[in-house]
């Protein structure tokens, strides 16, 4: 995992509808970039309902939101619109992203080891510096979590 205080690696990655995101264009702004394993799943979509659920208070604080997983941008597309996903979803299917932000590990399931994203959110400041690192992201609490931290962090 990446650290606090660390300059986050920029990347240009293709939205649901096959556009280019580029991190370093939200300069000037707070991103919050979370990583997450995989479109549909149980975990996945409550942790994508808590960000839609929250989204009016990112941008109330004037805070970018970008989800990122190796799905398709199809997977996306589908996804977001069964969801009613208002934030940015990018595909990173050759692991750009999730190679750059060390969230790429070996896991567990069932005795079973594979490779595979560790869910986990990163807070980018106006200057494009990792603020704030939340590992192994909790799907129901992380949106809640990083505004109470947002909060705290203007005071």
């Amino acid at each position: 995992m990446l650290q606090a205080g660390v300059k986050a690696p920029d990347f240009t990655l293709k939205d649901k509808d096959g556009n280019e995101v580029t991190l370093s264009s939200f300069q000037g702004k707070k991103v919050v970039l979370y990583f997450y394993p995989k479109d549909n799943t149980p975990g996945c979509t409550k942790q994508a309902c808590a960000f839609a659920g929250a989204y009016i208070g990112f941008k109330q604080r004037n805070v970018e939101v970008i989800g990122v997983s190796k799905d398709s941008e199809k997977s996306h597309s589908n996804f977001a619109a069964k969801y009613e996903l208002p934030f940015i979803l990018v595909s990173d299917p050759e692991l750009t992203a999730i190679q750059a932000y060390d969230v790429w590990k070996e896991k567990k399931l069932y005795g079973k080891v594979s490779m595979g994203v560790v869910r986990s959110t990163y807070v980018i400041d106006e200057k494009g510096v990792i603020e704030k690192v939340f590992e192994k992201a909790k799907p129901d609490t992380n949106a809640q979590e990083i505004l109470e931290y947002l909060d705290l962090a203007s005071e």
